[in-house]
């Protein structure tokens, strides 16, 4: 999807804020457990003064496994796990694939690409919207298809939160991509695979009325 702008500093800004959290909850665990700042460091293979400085953050670059074996020495566990945030930034080859459809456009009709759900705090965003007048479109760009129940099932949720009735599957016309969408006719069932009425109306201005999957 898209490379959106200050992506890579939220998650900066995210993690910092967890590493802060854990340095409080290790402090915390460890006066709570009667433990000195040389015990703690003395476990984890570090002095006691290194360790106070972790804790209070004045030793601001940390190796993570430091932080656990100080977590574990206090009676704390620390997993780490990737919790689902939002869409991945955009390739240039969806890019490309983007700009191929807007080139397919009438003049007359407006177009946004990472336009985000309107939903506070959500991160997730359509690669593009196509308004009219009085109507709108979004659109999901792929340029590879994996898992296409996997897909159908993300995009029915984005199309559910963001209230949106139509939208345009693109798929970048590949070898693999057809293959992928032929071996599974039933999936995206209400999406129309016939391309070109919504094409036609896209190109001369108007409202397609309907969602497809477009090959390009």
């Amino acid at each position: 999807m898209g490379t959106k702008s200050g992506v890579a500093d939220r998650a900066r800004r995210r993690i910092s804020e967890d590493e802060r959290r854990l340095r409080v909850d290790i402090a915390d665990a460890r006066r709570n457990a009667g433990l000195s700042q040389d015990a703690i460091g003395a476990a984890c293979g570090i002095s006691g003064s290194a360790e106070g400085r972790i804790e209070t953050g004045v030793t601001r670059i940390v190796d993570i496994r430091t932080l656990a074996a100080m977590a574990a020495a206090v009676g704390l566990d620390v997993r780490l796990r990737a919790y689902p945030a939002g869409d991945p930034i955009r390739d240039a080859g969806q890019i490309r694939l983007l700009e191929r459809l807007r080139a397919r456009l009438h003049p007359s009709l407006r177009w946004s690409t990472e336009v985000p759900l309107p939903i506070d705090g959500d991160l997730r965003a359509w690669d593009a919207l196509i308004r009219g007048d009085e109507w709108r479109i979004v659109v999901e760009a792929e340029t590879v298809i994996d898992d296409l129940q996997a897909l159908e099932r993300h995009l029915a949720l984005k199309r559910r939160d963001g209230r949106e009735d139509h939208s345009i599957l693109l798929v970048a016309d590949t070898r693999r991509n057809r293959r992928a969408l032929a071996a599974a006719p039933a999936v995206f069932g209400t999406f129309s695979r016939d391309a070109r009425p919504i094409l036609r109306a896209l190109g001369s201005g108007a409202d397609p009325g309907m969602s497809a999957i477009v090959i390009l």
